[in-house]
């Protein structure tokens, strides 16, 4: 007969296990937020569950496949925070991730943004986790990546053929690295309180919500997506078609779903795709989750 093991050994197999379960769940709930950003309509210009927008390589089966795909990578980002891991190893798994992504879509690039900005949330999330337990200090998960990762998020290896490092060379503009290093502030600052503020003016419609929070983040993000696409010109007429939305009320103006997908119409006779306001949107549905408040049900 064998001998029971050792307290030791297993209260680290309980905490093994709790940690894989909070890994999972935390997936779980990045690949929920991915899925609710494409059932988002109307989302100008950007790809949804009734169109493909200004896209012809894409469409909402694309995405859902991407999203499949990068729950298990998502879930490594949670563990590898729960690790304390430094940039390097976070970065190895993201680029996995991506292999994963365009596996699943045929090389379409769905989701890279959303693989380094959700990503990062996933690991703050994880190493909350393991602050938890400690009995650590609790902050917004924004912060977290910023005082953990920010200056190797500054200071890490920038892609050549990436669209926004292009534009960021072109225009000056900040992109997805100074979003994440200084803690997400579109997220916390725009997303999230465009979610909370639409709570009230469309109560009980989730989407509504989303919807309302997508055109906050396009009325003030600088989307090197839309500067890819439409240069200037571009953007400022984004933000212009954005801010007249929400100056008249938004979601919570009658009819605004007509006046949504006229919005949505002009950018895709335009050509232009918020890409970057998509992530965020996701972003801001993660951080949502995590940080105890609630969505009201898809």
């Amino acid at each position: 007969m064998n001998a029971a093991a050792p307290a030791w050994i297993a209260s680290a197999s309980v905490r093994h296990d709790r940690a894989r379960a909070c890994a999972e769940h935390l997936s779980a709930l990045a690949e929920r937020s991915l899925r609710l950003e494409v059932r988002t309509w109307p989302k100008p210009g950007l790809v949804s569950h009734v169109d493909s927008g200004s896209h012809t390589d894409m469409d909402a089966g694309t995405f859902h496949r991407s999203a499949a795909a990068l729950r298990p990578y998502f879930a490594e980002l949670a563990e590898a925070g729960m690790q304390d891991a430094d940039m390097p190893v976070l970065r190895k798994i993201g680029l996995r991730a991506e292999c994963a992504m365009t596996a699943a879509t045929g090389g379409v690039n769905t989701h890279r943004g959303a693989i380094f900005g959700l990503g990062l949330l996933c690991a703050a999330a994880g190493l909350q986790a393991r602050r938890g337990i400690e009995g650590g200090p609790s902050q917004s998960l924004g912060d977290t990546v910023s005082r953990r990762w920010g200056t190797d998020i500054l200071a890490g290896p920038r892609p050549s053929d990436s669209h926004g490092e292009a534009v960021k060379r072109r225009y000056g503009a900040g992109g997805a690295r100074q979003e994440a290093a200084l803690g997400f502030p579109s997220v916390y600052d725009i997303g999230l309180p465009a979610l909370r503020h639409a709570a009230q003016l469309a109560p009980r419609d989730a989407q509504a919500a989303r919807v309302q929070a997508c055109f906050a983040l396009i009325a003030e993000l600088e989307d090197t997506n839309l500067l890819h696409r439409g240069g200037a010109a571009g953007l400022r007429f984004a933000q212009r078609s954005a801010r007249a939305f929400l100056a008249a009320g938004g979601v919570g103006r009658p009819g605004w779903r007509r006046a949504a997908e006229k919005i949505h119409l002009a950018f895709v006779a335009r050509w232009l795709s918020p890409g970057g306001a998509a992530d965020l949107l996701a972003m801001s549905l993660f951080a949502m989750a995590i940080e105890h408040e609630h969505e009201p049900a898809p």
